[in-house]
Protein backbone atom coordinates (compact mmCIF):
# COMPACT_ATOMS: atom_id res chain seq x y z
CA UNK A 1 0.00 0.00 0.00
CA UNK A 2 2.66 2.54 0.75
CA UNK A 3 4.43 1.60 -2.56
CA UNK A 4 1.13 2.26 -4.38
CA UNK A 5 1.06 5.99 -2.43
CA UNK A 6 4.78 7.39 -3.06
CA UNK A 7 3.65 8.88 -6.90
CA UNK A 8 0.49 10.68 -4.78
CA UNK A 9 2.79 11.74 -2.13
CA UNK A 10 5.52 13.24 -4.63
CA UNK A 11 3.22 14.46 -7.31
CA UNK A 12 0.97 16.67 -4.08
CA UNK A 13 3.90 17.74 -2.60
CA UNK A 14 4.77 18.98 -6.37
CA UNK A 15 1.42 20.08 -6.71
CA UNK A 16 1.56 22.79 -3.58
CA UNK A 17 4.80 23.70 -4.09
CA UNK A 18 3.95 25.29 -7.52
CA UNK A 19 0.13 25.99 -7.38
CA UNK A 20 0.61 27.68 -4.09
CA UNK A 21 1.85 30.40 -6.15
CA UNK A 22 -1.10 31.06 -8.14
CA UNK A 23 -2.69 31.80 -5.19
CA UNK A 24 -0.55 34.36 -2.86
CA UNK A 25 2.31 34.82 -5.35
CA UNK A 26 0.97 38.58 -6.50
CA UNK A 27 0.18 39.82 -2.48
CA UNK A 28 3.73 38.07 -1.50
CA UNK A 29 5.89 39.49 -4.11
CA UNK A 30 4.62 42.85 -3.46
CA UNK A 31 5.25 42.89 0.14
CA UNK A 32 0.90 43.20 1.08
CA UNK A 33 1.21 39.89 3.07
CA UNK A 34 3.96 38.21 4.49
CA UNK A 35 5.59 34.91 3.18
CA UNK A 36 5.25 32.52 6.30
CA UNK A 37 2.07 33.46 6.81
CA UNK A 38 1.14 33.01 3.79
CA UNK A 39 1.98 29.49 3.30
CA UNK A 40 0.79 28.68 6.74
CA UNK A 41 -3.00 30.26 5.57
CA UNK A 42 -2.36 28.11 2.46
CA UNK A 43 -1.70 24.74 4.00
CA UNK A 44 -4.40 25.05 6.19
CA UNK A 45 -7.26 25.75 3.79
CA UNK A 46 -5.58 23.79 1.17
CA UNK A 47 -6.48 21.15 3.48
CA UNK A 48 -10.02 21.94 4.89
CA UNK A 49 -10.69 22.48 1.00
CA UNK A 50 -9.89 19.09 0.42
CA UNK A 51 -11.61 17.21 3.28
CA UNK A 52 -14.60 19.37 3.04
CA UNK A 53 -15.07 19.51 -0.83
CA UNK A 54 -13.38 17.02 -2.23
CA UNK A 55 -15.19 14.17 -2.48
CA UNK A 56 -16.99 14.90 -6.08
CA UNK A 57 -13.83 15.44 -8.00
CA UNK A 58 -11.83 12.15 -6.02
CA UNK A 59 -14.96 10.50 -7.27
CA UNK A 60 -14.79 11.88 -11.03
CA UNK A 61 -10.99 10.66 -11.43
CA UNK A 62 -11.71 7.49 -9.42
CA UNK A 63 -14.57 6.53 -12.25
CA UNK A 64 -11.93 7.56 -15.02
CA UNK A 65 -10.65 4.13 -15.27
CA UNK A 66 -11.55 0.81 -13.34
CA UNK A 67 -8.18 -0.56 -12.96
CA UNK A 68 -6.17 -2.06 -10.16
CA UNK A 69 -4.30 0.21 -7.56
CA UNK A 70 -1.37 -0.59 -9.64
CA UNK A 71 -2.29 0.42 -12.78
CA UNK A 72 -3.82 3.44 -11.05
CA UNK A 73 -0.16 4.15 -9.18
CA UNK A 74 1.42 3.53 -12.18
CA UNK A 75 -0.93 6.38 -13.78
CA UNK A 76 -0.21 8.96 -11.55
CA UNK A 77 3.52 8.24 -11.81
CA UNK A 78 3.60 8.85 -15.15
CA UNK A 79 1.24 11.91 -14.56
CA UNK A 80 4.43 13.11 -11.69
CA UNK A 81 7.45 12.39 -14.09
CA UNK A 82 5.67 14.26 -17.07
CA UNK A 83 4.74 17.63 -14.29
CA UNK A 84 8.77 17.14 -13.47
CA UNK A 85 10.41 16.81 -17.17
CA UNK A 86 8.05 19.22 -18.82
CA UNK A 87 8.67 21.68 -15.76
CA UNK A 88 12.71 21.41 -15.95
CA UNK A 89 12.44 22.07 -19.68
CA UNK A 90 10.00 24.99 -19.35
CA UNK A 91 6.95 24.25 -21.15
CA UNK A 92 3.56 24.77 -19.94
CA UNK A 93 2.36 21.98 -17.63
CA UNK A 94 -1.17 21.54 -16.03
CA UNK A 95 -1.04 18.67 -13.30
CA UNK A 96 -4.84 17.84 -13.62
CA UNK A 97 -4.08 17.39 -16.90
CA UNK A 98 -1.01 15.25 -16.85
CA UNK A 99 -2.90 13.14 -14.30
CA UNK A 100 -5.74 12.77 -16.73
CA UNK A 101 -3.60 11.68 -19.39
CA UNK A 102 -1.76 9.17 -17.07
CA UNK A 103 -4.81 7.37 -16.36
CA UNK A 104 -6.37 7.54 -19.26
CA UNK A 105 -2.84 6.52 -20.93
CA UNK A 106 -2.80 3.04 -19.25
CA UNK A 107 -6.47 2.86 -19.25
CA UNK A 108 -6.21 2.51 -23.35
CA UNK A 109 -3.88 -0.53 -23.04
CA UNK A 110 -6.13 -2.00 -20.60
CA UNK A 111 -9.36 -1.49 -21.85
CA UNK A 112 -10.78 0.17 -18.90
CA UNK A 113 -11.72 4.44 -20.15
CA UNK A 114 -14.44 5.88 -19.04
CA UNK A 115 -15.11 7.91 -21.82
CA UNK A 116 -18.27 9.73 -20.83
CA UNK A 117 -16.26 10.79 -18.07
CA UNK A 118 -13.25 11.89 -19.91
CA UNK A 119 -15.53 14.15 -22.32
CA UNK A 120 -17.02 16.30 -19.58
CA UNK A 121 -13.51 16.71 -17.72
CA UNK A 122 -11.94 17.60 -21.46
CA UNK A 123 -15.30 20.43 -21.62
CA UNK A 124 -14.06 21.43 -18.29
CA UNK A 125 -10.77 22.13 -19.29
CA UNK A 126 -11.61 24.27 -21.90
CA UNK A 127 -14.25 26.55 -20.61
CA UNK A 128 -11.53 26.79 -17.52
CA UNK A 129 -9.70 30.15 -18.91
CA UNK A 130 -13.12 31.74 -20.54
CA UNK A 131 -14.92 31.35 -17.44
CA UNK A 132 -12.81 32.79 -15.52
CA UNK A 133 -11.61 35.59 -17.90
CA UNK A 134 -15.77 36.38 -17.59
CA UNK A 135 -15.76 36.39 -14.12
CA UNK A 136 -12.92 38.49 -13.76
CA UNK A 137 -14.11 41.13 -16.23
CA UNK A 138 -17.28 41.47 -14.40
CA UNK A 139 -15.88 41.46 -11.29
CA UNK A 140 -13.62 44.14 -12.00
CA UNK A 141 -16.20 46.26 -13.82
CA UNK A 142 -18.53 45.92 -10.55
CA UNK A 143 -16.20 46.52 -8.08
CA UNK A 144 -13.49 49.09 -9.59
CA UNK A 145 -15.67 52.24 -9.30
CA UNK A 146 -16.88 51.65 -5.83
CA UNK A 147 -13.22 51.19 -5.34
CA UNK A 148 -11.95 54.35 -7.44
CA UNK A 149 -14.22 56.30 -5.40
CA UNK A 150 -11.98 55.84 -2.27
CA UNK A 151 -9.47 59.22 -1.90
CA UNK A 152 -7.95 57.97 1.28
CA UNK A 153 -4.60 56.08 0.34
CA UNK A 154 -4.50 54.69 3.58
CA UNK A 155 -7.85 53.29 3.36
CA UNK A 156 -7.18 51.76 -0.05
CA UNK A 157 -4.03 49.66 0.87
CA UNK A 158 -6.00 48.52 3.88
CA UNK A 159 -8.57 47.44 2.00
CA UNK A 160 -6.26 45.51 -0.81
CA UNK A 161 -4.76 44.21 2.24
CA UNK A 162 -7.66 42.58 3.80
CA UNK A 163 -8.77 41.35 0.55
CA UNK A 164 -5.53 39.52 -0.34
CA UNK A 165 -6.08 37.52 3.13
CA UNK A 166 -9.58 36.58 1.88
CA UNK A 167 -8.76 36.12 -1.78
CA UNK A 168 -5.46 33.60 -0.26
CA UNK A 169 -7.24 31.79 1.90
CA UNK A 170 -10.62 31.04 -0.48
CA UNK A 171 -8.19 30.17 -3.11
CA UNK A 172 -6.04 27.81 -1.00
CA UNK A 173 -9.42 26.16 -0.15
CA UNK A 174 -10.45 26.14 -3.58
CA UNK A 175 -7.10 24.31 -4.65
CA UNK A 176 -7.69 21.48 -2.11
CA UNK A 177 -10.96 21.19 -2.81
CA UNK A 178 -10.57 20.85 -6.76
CA UNK A 179 -6.83 19.88 -7.21
CA UNK A 180 -6.58 17.09 -4.47
CA UNK A 181 -8.59 14.78 -7.11
CA UNK A 182 -5.25 14.86 -9.15
CA UNK A 183 -3.36 13.43 -6.35
CA UNK A 184 -5.35 10.57 -4.70
CA UNK A 185 -8.32 10.49 -7.08
CA UNK A 186 -7.21 7.28 -9.33
CA UNK A 187 -6.75 5.43 -6.54
CA UNK A 188 -10.31 6.25 -4.99
CA UNK A 189 -12.34 2.46 -4.97
CA UNK A 190 -8.99 0.76 -5.32
CA UNK A 191 -6.60 1.39 -2.25
CA UNK A 192 -8.46 4.26 -1.04
CA UNK A 193 -11.82 5.58 0.44
CA UNK A 194 -13.33 9.02 -0.33
CA UNK A 195 -12.49 10.61 3.40
CA UNK A 196 -8.75 8.74 2.74
CA UNK A 197 -8.03 9.85 -0.12
CA UNK A 198 -8.97 13.40 0.88
CA UNK A 199 -6.79 13.82 3.96
CA UNK A 200 -3.87 11.87 2.37
CA UNK A 201 -3.72 14.21 -0.60
CA UNK A 202 -4.78 17.43 1.41
CA UNK A 203 -1.59 16.60 3.63
CA UNK A 204 0.69 16.39 1.04
CA UNK A 205 -0.59 19.45 -1.40
CA UNK A 206 0.08 21.27 2.24
CA UNK A 207 3.44 19.97 3.01
CA UNK A 208 4.62 20.94 -0.74
CA UNK A 209 2.84 24.48 0.15
CA UNK A 210 5.17 24.85 3.43
CA UNK A 211 8.57 23.72 1.87
CA UNK A 212 10.53 25.49 -1.36
CA UNK A 213 7.44 27.49 -2.66
CA UNK A 214 9.02 30.82 -2.05
CA UNK A 215 10.80 31.02 -5.46
CA UNK A 216 7.75 29.78 -7.37
CA UNK A 217 5.76 32.19 -5.76
CA UNK A 218 7.61 34.96 -6.18
CA UNK A 219 8.11 34.52 -9.71
CA UNK A 220 4.57 34.28 -10.11
CA UNK A 221 3.78 37.06 -8.20
CA UNK A 222 5.81 39.18 -10.37
CA UNK A 223 4.46 38.22 -13.69
CA UNK A 224 0.98 39.12 -12.46
CA UNK A 225 1.35 41.81 -10.37
CA UNK A 226 2.11 43.99 -13.61
CA UNK A 227 -1.76 44.72 -13.63
CA UNK A 228 -1.57 46.46 -10.51
CA UNK A 229 -2.56 45.71 -6.61
CA UNK A 230 -6.33 46.26 -7.24
CA UNK A 231 -6.51 44.19 -10.83
CA UNK A 232 -4.34 41.30 -9.41
CA UNK A 233 -6.72 40.69 -6.67
CA UNK A 234 -9.81 40.46 -9.24
CA UNK A 235 -7.79 38.21 -10.82
CA UNK A 236 -7.07 35.93 -7.96
CA UNK A 237 -10.85 35.99 -6.85
CA UNK A 238 -11.80 35.15 -10.39
CA UNK A 239 -9.14 32.35 -10.18
CA UNK A 240 -10.47 31.36 -7.18
CA UNK A 241 -14.18 31.14 -8.08
CA UNK A 242 -13.42 29.64 -11.16
CA UNK A 243 -11.67 26.58 -9.44
CA UNK A 244 -14.78 26.33 -6.78
CA UNK A 245 -16.98 26.03 -9.30
CA UNK A 246 -15.37 23.48 -10.75
CA UNK A 247 -14.54 21.81 -7.37
CA UNK A 248 -18.60 21.28 -7.21
CA UNK A 249 -18.46 20.32 -10.68
CA UNK A 250 -16.06 17.33 -9.11
CA UNK A 251 -13.71 18.11 -12.12
CA UNK A 252 -10.19 18.75 -11.48
CA UNK A 253 -8.56 21.78 -13.57
CA UNK A 254 -5.95 23.93 -14.22
CA UNK A 255 -5.40 26.60 -11.53
CA UNK A 256 -2.59 27.63 -13.93
CA UNK A 257 -5.11 27.95 -16.76
CA UNK A 258 -7.91 29.79 -14.40
CA UNK A 259 -5.44 32.58 -13.19
CA UNK A 260 -4.22 33.45 -16.86
CA UNK A 261 -7.99 33.51 -17.86
CA UNK A 262 -8.73 36.24 -14.34
CA UNK A 263 -5.73 38.07 -15.59
CA UNK A 264 -6.88 38.18 -19.09
CA UNK A 265 -10.81 39.31 -17.94
CA UNK A 266 -9.10 41.94 -15.50
CA UNK A 267 -7.21 43.05 -17.80
CA UNK A 268 -9.58 42.96 -20.71
CA UNK A 269 -12.24 45.42 -18.07
CA UNK A 270 -8.79 47.90 -17.09
CA UNK A 271 -8.60 48.56 -21.09
CA UNK A 272 -5.31 46.71 -21.01
CA UNK A 273 -4.93 44.74 -23.82
CA UNK A 274 -3.20 41.50 -22.24
CA UNK A 275 -3.83 38.66 -24.85
CA UNK A 276 -1.01 37.75 -26.79
CA UNK A 277 0.12 34.87 -28.30
CA UNK A 278 2.33 33.18 -25.69
CA UNK A 279 -0.67 32.71 -23.23
CA UNK A 280 -2.82 31.14 -25.77
CA UNK A 281 0.03 28.38 -27.03
CA UNK A 282 0.61 28.06 -23.37
CA UNK A 283 -3.17 26.69 -22.75
CA UNK A 284 -3.74 25.21 -25.91
CA UNK A 285 -0.70 23.28 -25.47
CA UNK A 286 -2.12 22.35 -21.89
CA UNK A 287 -5.01 21.17 -23.64
CA UNK A 288 -3.45 19.11 -25.98
CA UNK A 289 0.40 18.37 -25.49
CA UNK A 290 0.11 17.77 -21.69
CA UNK A 291 -2.10 14.66 -21.90
CA UNK A 292 -0.84 13.33 -24.71
CA UNK A 293 3.25 13.63 -22.92
CA UNK A 294 1.80 12.26 -19.68
CA UNK A 295 0.02 9.25 -21.28
CA UNK A 296 2.91 8.08 -23.47
CA UNK A 297 5.19 8.27 -20.33
CA UNK A 298 2.64 6.25 -18.07
CA UNK A 299 1.84 3.39 -20.92
CA UNK A 300 5.97 2.75 -20.82
CA UNK A 301 6.17 3.01 -17.22
CA UNK A 302 3.46 0.00 -17.30
CA UNK A 303 4.99 -2.00 -19.80
CA UNK A 304 8.11 -1.84 -18.22
CA UNK A 305 7.06 -2.57 -15.14
CA UNK A 306 4.65 -5.06 -15.61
Amino acid sequence: MILYLIPSLLLGWGLGRNDSANIFGPPVANGIVGYKWAILTAAVFVILGAIIGGAAGLQTIGSLSSGTAFESSISILGGAISVITMTYFGLPVSTSQAVVGGIVGVGILKGHVNWFVLAKIVICWITTPLGAMVIGFVIYKLTAPWFSRIRSIRLQDKLITIAAWLAGAYGAYALGANNVANVTGALVGKLLSVQEAALIGGLSIAIGALTFSKRVMLTVGKRIIELDHFSSLISIFAESITVWIYSIIGVPVSTSQAVVGGVLGAGLARGTSLANRGMLYRILFGWIGTPVIAGLISQGLYLLFK
